[in-house]
């Protein structure tokens, strides 16, 4: 993050709890506009959690999430959230409504267009390959034009040709100002596509810092 730039987003002490369980544990970190932060960690560290608590899914037992007035947040999920027989235009336009974006007609055309996607505007999404179901599932995120985007493990049923495409579209999106917080437990991922990456550990972040800075034998 630029230094004294105002974050994009801000959690603060941020717990959780499962029952008796604590899935998250005091974490506070910031993330700058246009940064690409990862959220790595074994499974049960905790990344899920996070990004739904980061979503307003989940409310925190204590702390809290912060972000300059007016800054919208997008949020995908790991499954792709979509109607499998409407079309991809179709599903656009039906979340656009339910998001109540000022101009969903406009909001979908610009956003079949960012993704690549116009082509197979009219085709329904059963039919679509398994990284333009993501594509569309991240579409549904930006319909807003969030400032902030929240990505859980995006790539995690892509092959590798899938996933490169997806992370030049992730890129792109930070390369204009999104900032993007996503989870994933690939090492490699974390490593070329990452500014900054959070470590959790049984829900405590036990690192935050460049790439290159960590110890990756954690």
């Amino acid at each position: 993050m630029v230094d004294g730039a105002a974050p994009a987003l801000k959690a603060d002490a941020l717990t959780y709890r499962f029952g008796e369980r604590t899935a998250l544990a005091d974490v506070s970190f910031e993330v700058g506009a246009g940064e690409l932060v990862a959220v790595i960690g074994p499974n049960g560290a905790g990344k899920t959690t996070l990004l739904s608590v980061l979503a307003g899914v989940l409310v925190p037992a204590s702390g809290s999430v912060n972000r300059p007035a007016g800054r919208l947040t997008g949020w995908v999920p790991q499954q792709p959230a979509l109607y499998s027989k409407l079309t991809v235009a179709e599903n656009l336009r039906l979340f656009a409504r339910l998001e109540q974006v000022p101009d969903p007609e406009a909001s979908v055309e610009l956003m079949l267009a960012q993704t690549g996607l116009r082509e197979r505007a009219g085709d329904q999404v059963k039919d679509l390959s398994g990284g333009n179901q993501q594509r569309v599932n991240i579409a549904i995120g930006l319909l807003s034009d969030p400032q902030v985007l929240r990505l859980d493990e995006p790539s995690s049923s892509l092959d590798p040709r899938q996933r490169a495409r997806l992370w030049e579209f992730i890129a792109t999106l930070a390369q204009h100002g999104t900032s993007v917080v996503y989870s994933t437990h690939d090492v490699l991922e974390a490593q070329n596509h990452a500014e900054r990456v959070l470590a959790l550990d049984d829900g405590r972040l036990v690192f935050a810092g460049p790439p290159d800075a960590m110890d990756w034998a954690y």
